[in-house]
């Protein structure tokens, strides 16, 4: 029997968009099933894990591996975050997806600037006391709004922010004043004196400076740059 030729060119388009589809969908697959990741017992380790994400992150090769219902369950009864991240409340600063980490991967603490008071140093040093992370990371960043702001209050000398703004601007202006006189640009200077500032107030701290002297956790300071993606560590 002769099969018409439409019959014939329907079966060949099926096989092929179904080879086609098997093809996609294992690439796919296996471009997101995640390797198995030894667990992190020091903060070198846990720094070099960042590091790595946001290699792949400003790459535009983000896994995403740990976001899925799978994840989800398996995290919903227990978390084993291996890092505590402070960072500013930019919203073109999101820390999980700079790092390419996912559900219960990273204590994150976010404040305009970084900024400290009682309930974000409470909630960094619950990461570290109690989360038992090894790793703390302060992490400014380039164009930072708060900042700016600070800068425009602290030239303008009697300005005053509304509201609790106000209260940013003070706790950001001695990183300002410390930069005054500095080369390059000034945004940016302001911000990586800002985290030393934040990393050395942190290490008064009665619960982190302890644990920091114990060789239990790493404090380190970080930028990251809006333009290309990428995270440097100090």
């Amino acid at each position: 029997m002769t099969v018409p030729a439409s019959t014939r060119r329907r079966f060949l388009t099926t096989a092929v968009s179904a080879a086609l589809g098997t093809t996609l969908v294992t690439s796919c697959g296996t471009d997101r099933v995640p390797q198995a990741e030894p667990p992190i017992t020091t903060g070198e380790q846990a720094l070099q894990r960042l590091k790595e994400g946001n290699e792949r992150f400003a790459a535009d090769h983000g896994l995403h591996s740990d976001e899925g219902t799978e994840r989800r369950v398996a995290v919903s009864k227990a978390q084993h975050p291996f890092a505590t991240v402070l960072g500013c409340v930019d919203s073109r600063v999101p820390i999980e997806l700079v790092f390419d980490r996912g559900l219960g991967d990273l204590v994150v603490v976010r404040s305009a600037g970084g900024v400290l008071d009682h309930s974000v140093t409470g909630s960094l040093e619950f990461g570290i006391a109690e989360l038992r992370t090894p790793l703390l990371v302060v992490l400014g960043h380039q164009r930072c709004g708060a900042l700016d702001a600070t800068i425009k209050a602290v030239d303008a000398k009697h300005a005053e922010a509304e509201g609790e703004i106000g209260y940013l601007v003070e706790a950001l202006s001695p990183a300002v004043r410390l930069v005054a006189g500095y080369t390059g640009d000034r945004l940016a200077n302001a911000v990586h004196a800002n985290v030393g500032l934040v990393l050395a107030q942190l290490r008064k701290s009665t619960v982190i400076g302890p644990l920091e002297k114990a060789g239990k956790v790493k404090l380190v300071g970080a930028y990251y740059e809006l333009d290309t993606g990428k995270v440097l560590f100090n």
